[in-house]
């Protein structure tokens, strides 16, 4: 396999497996029936319309994971991922520290690392319709 084949190939498993995790994201708060709660959280912190925006929310996390998934809009996507990742670390994540399990519980470091995910799709995207 060639090194530009390599690259492609691993940005590709990337892309798919990222994309898969927010999918699962976004199901999970449907399957579970916590939207609504998500939106009682936004109001409770100041969104407008946080039921509303709950929803949209958890359908981008739906729709947009699958768009990611078969490359279309990239780095678009990717983008407002990160961003949308780096407003979960500053609503919830950041006030539990850094780690996830061990030393801590819920913390930022796995948003870090999807926002580092993300930007990496997005900056190997840029210019490209898709893939």
């Amino acid at each position: 396999m060639k090194v530009e084949q390599s690259r492609n190939f691993a940005l590709i498993f990337l892309r798919i497996t990222v994309a898969l995790l927010m999918l699962i994201h976004g199901i999970a708060r449907i399957y579970f029936g916590i939207v609504d709660d998500f939106g009682e959280f936004l109001t409770l912190n100041n969104f407008p319309l946080g039921f509303y925006l709950a929803w949209a929310i958890t359908s981008f996390e739906i729709v947009g994971s699958v768009l990611l998934a078969i490359g279309r809009y990239v780095a678009p996507l990717a983008i407002i991922f990160a961003v949308h990742l780096l407003c979960g670390i500053l609503l919830v994540h950041l006030k539990e520290g850094w780690f996830v399990v061990g030393a801590g519980k819920n913390g930022a470091e796995y948003s870090v690392l999807l926002i580092a995910v993300f930007i990496t799709l997005a900056v190997s995207h840029f210019g490209k319709i898709k893939n």
